[in-house]
């Protein structure tokens, strides 16, 4: 007993350790990243010369302002703007398509030299170094055209849906929301989060949600798109600006930009982009107050200390951790025994049964688990036309997971069984055993040892895999994770979900490896 107290202090003494080097690694991270700023405030780092690559960070799901069309082409109204930019100071123009939750750590990482397309300034004043503003934009709300919503007030208990990390995101719970708006989002039955438009435009034809919150421009294009399916109500829930986001502090980039898109102004450049587009009628730059937030901007502002970002990121993320371990729990209790159920399908005298257990475990291991999450959500709806409800989106996740583990399993399962020596199978039968009990007594004790390491891998797996649930709007740890992230323009939000999964799974390691020894009681 002694013994083992000893070894398992001294794996706890070890994570400590680990721990508190990811913990160092992480604030030294984050202190770099702070002085970098700090460089860029004070000399002005980041101008380009002739000949250099001018990278745009865009969202390439954002039509019309950058999307890519049907010949597989990034274009979009902000795209030609930077092309016209790049062209004027002798740069390569780089598209570069990012997922927008990241955005904040590709442009300080550097990988990128700003963000362009649709980029509201509101809210974000003291985030970025920006250009003026260049496009006056509103938030509006799209229903289904069959829809009773008519006006705002009938979103009262629905379930909207908004992009993450969007303006209209910000306009129902941003610190700078009108009143009106904050209450109108305590109205709803929930206001939910997706990654992309059309992930939104598919939750709300399949009736998952009951509108969808968006800037005007989008929402002009994407109903013209698709027809007459949709509908857009007349009052607005916010008006913006959109601006270019550069890294806080490098004005010298920012200020290149700028003197080229006045220079597009004042020659009608820009305007004759903009009608190619449909957006003349927003075109504000040069406009009184356009420029206000680049002539008041302020310096980068000292980040709180490392632990008491720590401990207030992890209360964030607590509800996401939580998620988490319901989808792992949940998806262990269905997945194990259904994978037992399918391996004594597929050893079946049956050939038909044997087939159906072949092709079930040849689809759920041949294709992604996200999209196989996707046909169990929007399955009922396109299929049989049944309308889905928003409660079904966690059991959609479960569901989902509960069948593509149970086919990893079962294969596993089945490796176990056939490891059992035939001579077991002979003793039990002269012992008068039936099937039943050879299995249960002698069989199974026999293939749990056989097949515990890589149970053990695939449980690790789905800790890990949990992350997936984002593809349905489920909030779990990681993409919750990934908006606290986007929201504070911080990366450390996700090393403390790195922490969480690598405790996580330690204690899962740790658990299975006790349980292992325990059964090699023939040692």
């Amino acid at each position: 007993m002694v013994i083992k107290m000893k070894v398992v202090k001294k794996s706890f003494r070890h994570l400590i350790i680990v721990l508190f080097i990811v913990s160092l690694a992480a604030s030294m991270l984050i202190g770099c990243g702070g002085d970098n700023d700090a460089k860029d405030d004070n000399v002005g780092d980041g101008k380009l010369v002739s000949g250099s690559e001018f990278t745009v960070g865009f969202d390439a799901e954002f039509p019309p302002y950058g999307y890519k069309d049907d010949n597989g082409e990034y274009v979009g109204f902000d795209l030609d703007l930077a092309q016209e930019v790049c062209n004027r100071n002798g740069w390569t123009l780089v598209k570069q398509p990012i997922d927008w939750d990241s955005k904040d750590m590709e442009l300080n990482s550097g990988t990128i030299s700003c963000i362009w397309n649709g980029f509201t300034i509101d809210g974000r004043e003291n985030e970025y170094t920006w250009s003026s503003a260049y496009i006056d934009n509103s938030q509006v709300v799209v229903v289904k055209s069959n829809s009773s919503i008519e006006k705002l007030d009938d979103l009262k208990g629905k379930v909207v849906l908004v992009q993450t990390d969007s303006s209209a995101l910000a306009a129902f719970t941003g610190e700078n929301a009108e009143e009106r708006n904050l209450a109108l989002a305590k109205s709803f039955s929930s206001l939910q989060q997706v990654s992309d438009y059309n992930s939104a435009f598919m939750n709300l034809e399949a009736g998952s949600v009951d509108a969808i919150c968006m800037d005007i421009g989008v929402a002009r294009y994407e109903l013209e798109a698709r027809g007459g399916a949709f509908k857009m109500l007349k009052e607005h829930v916010s008006s913006e600006q959109y601006g270019v986001g550069f890294k806080k502090g490098n004005k010298a980039l920012r200020n290149q930009v700028q003197k080229s898109l006045e220079e597009m102004l004042s020659d009608g450049t820009l305007e004759e982009i903009a009608k190619k587009w449909g957006v003349d009628e927003s075109i504000c730059l040069g406009k009184e107050g356009a420029d206000a937030v680049m002539k008041a901007e302020k310096d980068t502002e000292k980040e709180k200390p490392f632990f008491k970002q720590f401990v207030e990121i992890v209360g964030l993320l607590s509800s996401g951790m939580l998620a988490s371990l319901a989808i792992f729990v949940l998806t262990l209790i269905f997945s194990l025994p259904l994978g037992l159920l399918i391996t004594f399908i597929r050893t079946s005298k049956l050939k038909v049964l044997q087939w159906i257990a072949r092709i079930y475990i040849s689809i759920l291991r041949g294709t992604p688990l996200m999209l196989q999450l996707l046909v169990v959500f929007f399955g009922p709806y396109y299929i049989f036309d049944i309308s889905l409800s928003y409660s079904y989106r966690f059991y959609a996740v479960i569901i989902g997971f509960s069948l593509n583990y149970a086919a990893y399993f079962a294969e596993i399962f089945r490796a176990g069984i056939a490891a059992v020596p035939v001579g077991q199978h002979e003793a039990a039968q002269v012992l008068g055993y039936s099937k039943v009990q050879t299995f249960c007594k002698i069989v199974f004790p026999q293939m749990v040892k056989h097949v515990l390491p890589p149970v053990t891998n695939e449980v690790i797996t789905l800790v890990k895999d949990t992350s997936l649930a984002f593809a349905l709007a489920y909030t779990e740890m990681f993409t919750l994770a990934k908006q606290v992230a986007a929201s504070k323009a911080s990366i450390m939000p996700l090393f403390v979900a790195g922490i969480f999964y690598y405790i996580f799974n330690f204690i899962v390691a740790w658990l299975m490896e006790k349980v292992e020894k325990k059964l090699e009681y023939y040692r």
